[in-house]
């Protein structure tokens, strides 16, 4: 029966083992996030699950042993010797999600400078009011402040997919 697998890769062999996959004609989800690189308009990709990805195939037919021997895996996640098999929904979700953060991200990171008035609206901080400070270097994450009381302000670092623009600084010319 066909069917959703999480894969476990090597490490940072991700993008290899999914390639390798790819080579042999089964079909496999590799979730990652495109990220800036410092250089202009360069991108890479970095996994969303480092060190997994996923395969749609039928066990009986395909065998566990092809999966396991392919260069670049370490095999099929199991629990009690039972590969751990994917609802098709949750799989569309991550998809939904990983779009969404390769969207939205990029889209924030272009428009933010400091001194922007953000709103954190997932993560432990969501709900909060916050001012954007600097993109860190090589990153989807950015230094807010924290607005926690009236004049208190904490520096924290974050997914920008957590934030919304709600007020733009404006500078003088």
């Amino acid at each position: 029966m066909l069917g959703w697998y999480v894969m476990h890769s090597k490490p940072q062999k991700e993008q290899w083992l999914y390639n390798q996959l790819g080579t042999l004609q089964i079909e496999a989800y590799y979730p990652c996030l495109c990220t800036r690189n410092g250089k202009l308009h360069s991108q890479k990709s970095k996994p969303y699950f480092p060190g997994y990805l996923f395969v749609n195939v039928d066990l009986e037919m395909t065998g566990r042993s092809v999966l396991q021997w392919i260069p670049g895996s370490l095999g099929l996640v199991s629990f009690g010797g039972e590969p751990a098999c994917i609802p098709d929904g949750l799989l569309q979700k991550i998809r939904y999600r990983v779009d969404e953060i390769n969207h939205t991200g990029n889209e924030i990171l272009e428009g933010l400078k400091p001194g922007d008035e953000v709103v954190i609206h997932s993560g432990p901080f969501s709900g909060y009011d916050a001012v954007f400070c600097a993109r860190l270097h090589d990153s989807e994450r950015v230094q807010v402040l924290l607005r926690i009381l009236q004049d208190h302000t904490v520096q924290i670092t974050l997914p920008v997919h957590q934030l919304t623009i709600t007020k733009q600084h404006r500078t003088l010319r």
